[in-house]
């Protein structure tokens, strides 16, 4: 999967433009991710990578939920500073694109724990969609704290980051796809439509890219987003209870 590669790369080398010029206040900002600042935004992105290169830097969450054990890694990490921290981006996340592009060709099927089962070429858009939502919907404004236009929302960035989309949606949420079918219409750049379950769609969700990405993760509601939904009550009831990860 070239594209997720080329999208992970060009918001890695986004985000690590954008941490060598962040002051230290700005490290220790608040992210909009719940609890965490923009350092460990920063570490939480380095600790995907560690999770292909070298597992062990890590805590042994191994009996813990994913989301969970998410976030123990980033707290054991939380002695380094600032420099370290990005310095352990920069050279970890190199690592790992090359591990990433070997697991692409591989094409091997990996569990992921309470997240799903996977081919390993669709792992790549993970790492694609992590870094698009956390610099996006976390570092940036409204919800982050810092100033400015984050990176674009082009097509090669936007596709890979759908993709992990519409590849965990049924796996996370395997009793809700066979409960109804819902349709998201994403309209804009990287443009198509995402059926989740099967049959006739119950419900239909349309909105752009970007905002598919900050509503799919509970990062703004569908009004506050201009979000249209159509369909029964029961079925965009559960539209609102997914969230991927």
């Amino acid at each position: 999967m070239p594209s997720a590669i080329e999208a992970t790369r060009a918001d890695r080398d986004a985000l690590a433009e954008i941490a060598r010029g962040l002051t230290a206040a700005q490290w220790q900002a608040a992210s909009g991710c719940d609890g965490w600042t923009v350092q460990d935004v920063v570490t939480h992105l380095a600790n995907l990578f560690w999770m292909v290169v070298d597992a062990s830097v890590l805590p042994d969450t191994s009996s813990e939920p994913t989301e969970v054990a998410q976030g123990i890694a980033v707290a054991a990490r939380r002695g380094q500073s600032a420099e370290e921290a990005l310095a352990d981006y920069e050279k970890v996340s190199e690592s790992g694109l090359q591990m990433l592009a070997e697991l692409a060709a591989a094409d091997i099927e990996l569990p992921l724990g309470d997240f799903g089962t996977y081919q390993s070429p669709v792992l790549v858009s993970a790492y694609a969609f992590d870094h698009y939502t956390h610099i996006r919907a976390d570092l940036f404004g409204p919800r982050g704290p810092l100033p400015g236009l984050p990176p674009p929302s082009d097509e090669l960035r936007v596709a890979a980051a759908l993709d992990w989309i519409e590849a965990a949606l049924p796996q996370q949420y395997p009793a809700a796809a066979q409960a109804c079918t819902l349709e998201i219409q994403v309209t804009g750049t990287g443009a198509r439509v995402i059926t989740f379950g099967s049959g006739q769609p119950r419900g239909t969700i349309r909105s752009d890219a970007p905002a598919l990405v900050r509503w799919i993760t509970h990062r703004g509601s569908w009004d506050e987003l201009g979000v249209e939904v159509t369909g029964d009550d029961a079925a965009l009831t559960v539209a609102r209870t997914l969230k991927v990860y």
